[in-house]
């Protein structure tokens, strides 16, 4: 048996955010790598942007579990009008969701940490209209002690730097994208309007030329 520790304090690893490609729908975004220490609580973050106001008659959430790149993948915890944990045998009462969906944060947290509990944590997001489900995944790796302290300053400073520019890419994009998709449907509007127009002349409106 590998020695567990009470410590609460979680370990997050520098790891750059992962997000759906744009044009598909939303982003969805998540660390792709956390490591945690074996008994401690971990948070798995979860965020998404979103064109559209989150309605929860309409959002929904999933969050599963793979053990193995191959094996199947385990719902643990749902968004359907509200939160709704699925509660497996490997989990208990150990998670508790910790987003709040209206913020565009699904995260949750996962309590006392087993060495089992490494695997693959994937996200899945809906908001509509949009039309594509959002998707992220997180690698959660367990440690059994607590790695040596060493100077992470200019890690922290590439990290920080290299995050800061991948959300500023993300804010441009989703304003691109917001843009673009309601120039779209004002333009699909005027179109339907036109042709409905031009549908009333020709059955209730005869030309003057003819009077």
């Amino acid at each position: 048996l590998c020695p567990r520790s009470n410590s609460s304090v979680s370990l997050l690893s520098l790891s750059v955010f992962v997000a759906a490609p744009t044009g598909l729908g939303m982003e969805v975004m998540a660390p792709a790598t956390i490591n945690a220490l074996n008994g401690s609580s971990v948070k798995l973050s979860c965020t998404f942007n979103s064109c559209y106001k989150v309605e929860n008659k309409q959002f929904s959430l999933n969050w599963t579990y793979q053990e193995c790149r191959n094996c199947s993948e385990e719902l643990f915890l749902q968004f359907r009008m509200k939160i709704m944990n699925k509660q497996l045998d490997r989990f208990g009462n150990r998670v508790e969701f910790t987003g709040n969906p209206t913020k565009y944060d699904v995260s949750f947290t996962l309590k006392n940490v087993q060495l089992e509990d490494e695997g693959t944590y994937n996200c899945y997001v809906l908001n509509p209209p949009d039309r594509h489900r959002g998707h992220a995944s997180i690698s959660l790796k367990v440690l059994t002690k607590e790695p040596p302290k060493h100077d992470s300053t200019v890690a922290v400073i590439v990290g920080a730097s290299v995050g800061g520019f991948l959300a500023v890419v993300i804010l441009v994009l989703m304003v691109v994208k917001c843009v673009r998709r309601k120039k779209q449907q004002r333009l699909n509007t005027d179109d339907q309007k036109t042709e409905e127009e031009g549908k009333t002349d020709g059955e209730g409106n005869p030309d003057e030329g003819t009077k």
